[in-house]
C-alpha cells in the first residue's frame, strides 16, 4: 500500500508566483489558476516522477500544501522561503492548517472521508486534486474568521446605535466596506472556490475525486455563507453611511441657521446702535 501524506497552510496574503519564480530562478511564467510545484529540498522543479516523492504546492491565494513531508522539511522550508517571500516568515505562528491522506490499495474498498481517501490505482491528478481542495478549504478558513471579526466589531456598533449613539466616522466606515468587498472578491477570484481543476475535464476518475472532496470540506455551501454574510454586513454599513451622512447634513444645517441668526443679531444691533 502507498500512502501520500498532505499538510495545508494558508498564508496570510496572497503569493505573486511569477515574482517568486524570478526570486528562485525558474524560467516559466504561471497562469493565476495554475499552482507552483517545488522541490523542497532545492526550492526548484521537482524531476518527473512519481507523485508520492516529496513535493510543496504554491497557490496564488497564499495555500502551501506539502506532499509527504515531516515536520523538519516544512520548517526548513519556510525558513528558505522566508528570504523571498515576508509572508512565509509567519510560521510557525500560522493558524490555518489541515491535513490529508491518500491510500492506494488495490485490495481495499475505495473510500473518501473527511481525513482520508483510498483508492485501487495511483494516477498524478489524486494529488494535484488533493491539494487544490484543501488549500482552498484553509484559505477559506482564514476568509471566515475574518468575517467573523468584522461582525463581532458591526455588532459592537450596533449595541451603541442601540443607545443613540454612532460612534463612527466615515474613515472607519469606508474601510469596513472596503473589508467587505475584499471577502467577497478573495473567495471568487483568489481562493476560486467556484473554478475546478483542468484536468477533471478530460479525466472522469479525477472529475469524481474532485466534486466528492469538494462537497465532503463544503466548499460551495462555506462560500455562499461567506456571500450572505458579506452582503449582509455591506446592508448595515450602507445604514451607517446613511445616518452618519444624515448626521453631517444635520449638523450642516444647524451651523446655517446658527450663523443666520448671528448675522440677525449682527443686524439688529446696528439698528438699534444707530
Amino acid at each position: 500500500m502507498v500512502r501520500c501524506n498532505f499538510t495545508a497552510y494558508a498564508l496570510k496574503g496572497e503569493l505573486d508566483l511569477n515574482r517568486l519564480a524570478a526570486g528562485l530562478g525558474i524560467p516559466r511564467k504561471y497562469r493565476w489558476e495554475e499552482p507552483m510545484v517545488l522541490s523542497p529540498a532545492g526550492l526548484s522543479l521537482p524531476s518527473a516522477g512519481r507523485g508520492e516523492e516529496e513535493r510543496v504546492y504554491l497557490y496564488y491565494f497564499g495555500g502551501v500544501v506539502f506532499l509527504n513531508c515531516g515536520d523538519g522539511q516544512i520548517r526548513r522550508f519556510f525558513g528558505e522561503m522566508a528570504r523571498h517571500a515576508e509572508d512565509f516568515r509567519d510560521f510557525p505562528a500560522l493558524k490555518y492548517r489541515d491535513q490529508y491522506e491518500l491510500r492506494v490499495d488495490d485490495r481495499a474498498d475505495e473510500a473518501i472521508s473527511n481525513d482520508y481517501a483510498v483508492v485501487a490505482r495511483y494516477d498524478q491528478a489524486y494529488p494535484d486534486i488533493i491539494c487544490f481542495v484543501i488549500a482552498k478549504s484553509v484559505a477559506l478558513e482564514r476568509i471566515e474568521e475574518r468575517v467573523e471579526t468584522v461582525l463581532d466589531e458591526v455588532e459592537s456598533m450596533i449595541a451603541l446605535l442601540d443607545r443613540g449613539k454612532l460612534g463612527i466616522s466615515d474613515r472607519k466606515l469606508a474601510k469596513l466596506a472596503s473589508s467587505i468587498l475584499n471577502f467577497k472578491y478573495t473567495s471568487i477570484a483568489h481562493v476560486m472556490v467556484l473554478d475546478k481543476p483542468e484536468i477533471t475535464w478530460d479525466n472522469p476518475d479525477a472529475d469524481r475525486l474532485y466534486l466528492t472532496l469538494a462537497n465532503l470540506f463544503e466548499l460551495d455551501q462555506r462560500y455562499q455563507e461567506i456571500k450572505h454574510k458579506s452582503e449582509t454586513l455591506l446592508d448595515i454599513t450602507g445604514v451607517f453611511t446613511g445616518l452618519s451622512h444624515a448626521r453631517r447634513s444635520a449638523r450642516l444645517e444647524w451651523t446655517i441657521i446658527i450663523l443666520i441668526a448671528i448675522e440677525i443679531v449682527i443686524f439688529l444691533y446696528e439698528i438699534l446702535r444707530s
